[in-house]
């Protein structure tokens, strides 16, 4: 049992699988209603929501689509307190048929593969803060089309890139960061990654046999790969701010420690790289990775960020 919450819950854990569960596998939308607060935030790399209107709305939205869409755990990473609140960091894999038309355009039939996390913010068996990234990319490839291509599609149906400013969460609940140990390592390897890329060693931090889930689907063998698309992502980013906003490393009794970072990059698109020549356009990258250490190497990880939502910045029209 866990404080504050129904007693049917044995932990934090239970509880996100259970009411997940309940909410798309079960399609019992109203359900939203119970477990989510009247003045939930939710930011995604394109869009700040608030209330749990919205929330229900996505979600049917979603479901008009990819109506057979199921939401797999693939892992639910945790901090957090009673005292305070929780933060459950749910990593999900979706198997989803582009059915129904929608933002995705006119049904494409194929069956979709795509991950998700969510960090939510939990405390008396209640959602009340929520950051989501999702991999945009890996459903516009798999439906036909391309990142670039399904931005300027939603840019031309809202003419231009509009992101409100997220809320405060709410004053009880501090975000953890953890100052030492495996979740601290990773945070300040993110950092050196994004100021001073050149001077990375990956050998030091990375398992020869390192298996990374990359944006739009991809995936990473090896530290050569996964160094190829560090360089790509953040060499075409003239940094302006880098903010580790969460970090939680949970020790498993048998399996690699389980680590959670989320982040976020400020700058200018003034270099070429992952995302074509500069533009010189001021760009913003939600980030959530989830990785596994083992012998105090990194040897799985999961990197969420939404290209999607980056190319619509890159492209909107300017003002």
């Amino acid at each position: 049992m866990i404080k504050g919450f129904d007693a049917e819950f044995s932990n934090l854990e239970h509880y996100i699988r259970v009411i997940t569960d309940r909410i798309w596998e079960g399609r019992r939308i109203d359900d939203i209603n119970r477990y989510y607060s009247s003045d939930c935030a939710v930011e995604t790399p394109s869009s700040v929501s608030v209330g749990t209107k919205a929330v229900i709305d996505g979600t049917i939205a979603t479901l008009n689509v990819f109506p057979d869409r199921r939401l797999l755990a693939e892992d639910i990473i945790i901090s957090g307190s009673s005292e305070g609140a929780y933060l459950s960091s749910h990593r999900i894999f979706s198997p989803m048929t582009h059915a129904g038309a929608g933002v995705f355009g006119t049904p494409s039939h194929r069956t979709i593969y795509a991950r998700t996390i969510a960090d939510c913010v939990c405390i008396n068996n209640t959602i009340v803060h929520e950051w989501l990234v999702r991999d945009q990319a890996a459903i516009a490839r798999q439906i036909g089309s391309n990142e670039k291509e399904l931005a300027q599609k939603w840019l031309d149906a809202s003419g231009g890139y509009f992101k409100a400013s997220m809320p405060a969460a709410p004053s009880y609940y501090v975000s953890h960061i953890e100052q030492k140990g495996h979740a601290a390592k990773y945070a300040d390897f993110l950092d050196q990654i994004f100021r001073s890329f050149q001077k990375i060693n990956a050998d030091h931090f990375y398992a020869q046999q390192i298996i990374s889930a990359l944006p739009g689907g991809e995936s990473a063998v090896g530290q050569n790969q996964i160094m190829q698309f560090w360089q790509s992502l953040t060499g075409s980013l003239e940094l302006s701010s880098f903010q580790v906003e969460h970090s939680v490393a949970n020790e498993r009794e048998g399996r690699p420690t389980a680590v959670a970072v989320r982040w976020r990059a400020k700058g200018i698109h003034g270099f070429s790289g992952r995302y074509g020549q500069p533009t010189g356009r001021p760009l913003e990258i939600l980030g959530i990775t989830h990785v596994e250490f083992q012998d105090d190497r990194v040897v799985r990880e999961w990197h969420l960020i939404d290209d999607v939502a980056i190319w619509m910045q890159l492209l909107s029209p300017r003002k």
